[in-house]
């Protein structure tokens, strides 16, 4: 029985959805009665490996979250600091979010202490395991994290038929990626777009979050140059801060004729915004060239939004085709014909009816119930 859980991650004070996702996580183990404390970084990454302008979060701490920011992740002082010391405090679970393999070496250290104690059981929450945007010494970094653990919750198939390649005997799970239901409740889209300062009598496409290359901004601006789409009183909304160089997408806007069927709002979108820039569009578009999965998706089921997603990774594993929304290969033709099918043939108000039943697979407490469906396996087992 798990009653100590601790959770090494991002959180408070750093940004973005693995923060706000392992936050919320936290307060649904707290809600089943467990004793919770979140360990983040005083350093996450170093200045020259992070793309965006800011790595931190305005405004104040939950309150209702222990968080403790201990993890330097380019200090091995540090990290065998803090393995020895959690190796002492004894936790049940020890949960470690994995994503990146810079993170190998220090989560690997740590854990590897860890469970020197005989009791914490290790279990990895993996958006990724081999990476969108591959770089040299991936393979051993993430090799040497995997030997670290006990056993993995994965949000998606294809995550979970990796570990395969590193450690085919890992106890694991599947549990799809619980909807994102901490940025507010839903709003009338007129408000949103008057919020926002959008025209009302016109309809909006989403492309939200940070702008990397694999995640095929390009497929969709080729996309909505299709004239026919340029006749509608339709626009792009692109959400979110550059990850990468900005001059192509903005070269690709000008090139196409689309400065005046796109707007660029490129800063990070705080929390509190989010549910405008949901609420106020009709589509929520991910042309993603691949993938694992996407918070942007259960975001979009939070506020039920109707969904377009390219079947890469496990974007297609949680958006029935045609039934919420669509799910095409990575080009632009195949983008563009949804589109035009959705206003079309005005797929929007069947779709958002659709969601509201399917969103109920997407549960916090399945996604606890996977970690205690692991560790019990692993007690089981000893």
């Amino acid at each position: 029985m798990i009653k100590t859980v601790k959770i090494i991650g991002p959180a408070y004070p750093f940004r973005g959805g693995l923060a706000s996702y392992n936050q919320r996580l936290a307060e649904e183990f707290q809600s089943q009665e467990m004793e919770v404390e979140i360990e983040t970084f005083t350093i996450q990454y170093p200045g020259l490996l992070f793309p965006g302008k800011s790595q931190y979060v305005d405004g104040p701490a939950p309150d209702n979250l222990n968080i403790k920011r201990t993890v330097n992740s380019v200090n091995p002082v540090n990290w065998i600091k803090v393995g020895k010391r959690i190796q002492k405090e004894k936790p049940d679970l020890l949960m470690v979010r994995y994503w990146l393999p810079f993170m190998g070496p220090v989560l690997g250290t740590i854990c590897r202490l860890v469970r020197k104690n005989k009791h914490t059981k290790v279990i990895c929450l993996a958006d990724n395991i081999i990476p969108h945007e591959k770089r040299p010494g991936d393979k051993p970094l993430t090799s040497y994290f995997m030997k670290s653990i006990d056993g993995m919750v994965a949000m998606s198939q294809s995550v979970l038929n990796d570990i395969d390649t590193f450690t085919p005997e890992l106890p694991r799970k599947l549990c799809p990626h619980p909807l994102f239901d901490n940025f507010g409740e839903k709003i009338e889209k007129e408000k949103a777009k008057e919020l926002l300062q959008l025209e009302q009598g016109v309809s909006y496409l989403l492309f939200f979050g940070f702008i990397r290359d694999y995640k095929g901004l390009d497929l969709l601006l080729k996309a909505i140059s299709d004239e026919r789409i340029k006749k509608l009183p339709v626009k792009l909304i692109i959400a979110g801060e550059f990850y990468t160089k900005p001059e192509p997408y903005l070269q690709m806007i000008e090139s196409l004729r689309l400065k005046n069927h796109v707007l660029l709002h490129t800063d990070f979108i705080p929390n509190e915004k989010v549910s405008q820039y949901f609420c106020a569009s009709d589509l929520v578009v991910q042309p993603y060239k691949h993938a694992t999965q996407s918070g942007v998706t259960q975001i979009g089921y939070h506020f039920e939004k109707s969904m377009l997603v390219t079947d890469v990774g496990g974007l297609s594993e949680i958006i029935p085709d045609k039934k919420i929304g669509y799910v095409v290969t990575p080009n632009e033709q195949a983008i563009t014909d949804a589109i035009l099918d959705f206003y079309d043939k005005n797929r929007q108000p069947i779709f958002e009816k659709n969601i509201i039943e399917e969103k109920k697979k997407f549960s916090w407490t399945n996604m606890v119930n996977a970690f205690i469906s692991v560790y019990n396996k692993l007690n089981q087992t000893a």
